[in-house]
């Protein structure tokens, strides 16, 4: 009974988000391109106050570095010492 219960909900949340998966994809892009924007602002030239926490997440966001500045328009990376091309 259990089970027939999660799986009604997990139906009804497909039913609901079903029209508006490309705007929720669309937003979470976009939230992502500014989070990545704070996080390499300071190597782009852009003063950023939260510099020593964001330089803890470089490890982790090297992966969608590539995407990202393709994504903005840049064809070859804006930083001199950090190559992904």
């Amino acid at each position: 009974m259990l089970d027939k219960v999660k799986q009604l909900i997990v139906f009804y949340e497909e039913v609901l988000s079903m029209p508006h998966r490309q705007e929720i994809a669309r937003e979470l892009r976009n939230e992502d391109d500014m989070f990545l924007l704070l996080l390499y602002s300071e190597m782009l030239g852009i003063p950023n106050p939260v510099y020593y926490y964001t330089l803890e997440l470089y490890p982790y966001m090297t992966e969608n570095y590539h995407e990202w500045h393709l994504r903005m328009g840049m064809e070859k990376s804006p930083m001199a010492g950090f190559r992904c091309c």
